[in-house]
């Protein structure tokens, strides 16, 4: 029995995962999926994270509960990226690998917010018209929130998903921290932590969000063991092509935890 935790993106939370976890552990596997601060169920609000690690801290403590011997099969979705590489860094040992689907994989040169202010250099004013951007912190420390607008979600996350994930969706997705540089910190994550964990991407093929050209950008600025490909997923691929995505994970299971 192999142990997943699976990490959610930017503006959502656990629930999107719903469909992937009973295939998972139909498989006999063990499945924890994970609310980040202000995130799903999580009762704080996003004025209260502060920096990367307060946004991460829930899978902080998950990881913190293993014995010994545990490792999990880490698994990001889009923004959990960040998260997921700074928890990595802080437990290597407790990892057996690193999956990031369609996610901002951070590297160990930059501050882990690198591939996502370069997302945000890169988006069009259309796009960035349908996400709201929201100031808060401190004068010294600004830091921004963000909200991802129902038209953001319909045209380049969820063209593929059914209508009824979609609708769920619009009803469940919480204003989130943007993981910038004042969120992380300028210091990138080490080589000896996150740099020594075996990590696999798994490219969304007709993703909008994250094209397909910047999700190999990614995994250029700092290469993985293994790339694989779902060809006709959107940016959720765990409501568009939900066994396809459980189908990798259970490979990578077997090849590498």
């Amino acid at each position: 029995m192999k142990h997943y935790v699976l990490v959610h993106g930017g503006c959502h939370g656990a629930w999107c995962w719903y469909k992937v976890k009973p295939v998972l552990e139909a498989s006999g596997h063990r499945v924890t999926v994970v609310d980040l601060t202000a995130s799903g169920v999580n009762m704080s609000r996003v004025g209260e994270i502060q920096s990367l690690e307060d946004y991460t801290k829930p899978l902080l403590k998950v990881l913190e509960s293993f014995g010994s011997d545990d490792k999990a099969i880490l698994v990001a979705h889009s923004l959990g990226g960040p998260s997921v590489g700074l928890a990595a860094d802080m437990f290597p040992s407790k990892i057996s690998v690193a999956v990031f689907v369609t996610s901002f994989m951070p590297d160990i040169t930059n501050p882990p917010s690198y591939p996502f202010e370069k997302y945000l250099e890169s988006i069009t004013e259309e796009e960035s018209s349908n996400m709201e951007f929201r100031t808060y912190g401190t004068h010294e420390l600004p830091l921004t929130s963000v909200l991802l607008g129902t038209k953001f979600l319909a045209k380049y996350m969820y063209q593929h998903s059914p209508i009824q994930d979609f609708e769920l969706a619009k009803m469940l997705v919480r204003v989130g921290p943007a993981v910038t540089s004042n969120l992380t910190g300028a210091k990138s994550l080490t080589k000896e932590g996150y740099g020594s964990v075996t990590r696999v991407y798994v490219i969304c093929g007709e993703d909008k969000a994250l094209t397909k050209e910047f999700q190999q950008w990614i995994i250029e600025n700092f290469p993985v063991k293994e790339v694989m490909e779902i060809k006709d997923a959107d940016h959720m691929p765990m409501f568009s092509k939900p066994l396809e995505l459980c189908d990798r994970l259970l490979k990578i299971a077997d090849k590498y935890a």
